[in-house]
């Protein structure tokens, strides 16, 4: 398991049941042999008796592979506060790769497009299985400190665009409204956020539309 012996603070997130048992002397092994400890982690502590928690808690850490334990549970969110504490202490310090206050190493149009195109396939990925995709089309940094930006989600179909517009137009809405409010975190700021949705049936052939995104697309 590279991902654990090789991290700074190393932890695994395993659900609280008997099947969690299962993968811990493999797991053990590697920890040994590289002279390492883990942080436990049990997940889903609501769906588990208390005296079964605390039975399978104690056989876990009596392998002598674990330092710590932390129980949480990421639908209610208990414990969850005191983990991430836990492991912003056993980060090591280093230095800034960007501005303090830069969310993202990406530029702000893009991920502003990234978090859109996210909700759209929350919302209809089985209706539109990557066939959709999303450019921020403007950007205005406002006098008030919010953010006006406007995107356009290109769809192949008129089919698929009545899909994304929901009766009523209420998926577009959830959609508008889900993004609108993660890049209000991200950003730090208000955001104003205006979707239009358009047919291309050629989007995905489009290297103009990739160059956009940054990227080097060759059909």
């Amino acid at each position: 398991m590279p991902a654990i012996l090789d991290g700074d603070a190393h932890h695994k997130a395993k659900m609280a049941n008997r099947k969690a048992a299962q993968d811990v002397a493999t797991i053990g092994e590697g920890l040994r042999a590289a002279s390492r400890k883990a942080i436990l982690v049990l997940n889903k502590i609501d769906l588990v008796r208390r005296d079964s928690l605390l039975a399978l808690t104690r056989a876990l850490f009596d392998a002598d592979i674990h330092e710590e334990v932390f129980m949480v549970s990421a639908r209610s969110g208990a414990g969850a506060a005191d983990l991430k504490r836990r492991l912003a202490e056993r980060m090591p310090e280093g230095p800034w790769f960007y501005p303090a206050d830069q969310s993202a190493d990406i530029p702000a149009r893009l991920l502003a497009a990234e978090v859109t195109r996210e909700k759209v396939y929350l919302r209809v990925h089985e209706e539109l299985p990557y066939a959709a995709a999303v450019e921020t089309t403007a950007f205005e940094e406002r006098k008030d400190g919010s953010a006006r930006v406007e995107q356009t989600i290109y769809v192949e179909r008129d089919g698929q665009r009545g899909i994304l517009l929901g009766k009523g137009g209420e998926t577009l809405k959830w959609i508008g409204k889900a993004s609108r409010e993660e890049l209000g975190v991200l950003l730090d700021r208000p955001v104003h956020l205006f979707l239009h949705v358009k047919v291309k049936a050629t989007w995905a052939e489009d290297r103009g539309f990739f160059a956009g995104m940054g990227l080097d697309f060759d059909v």
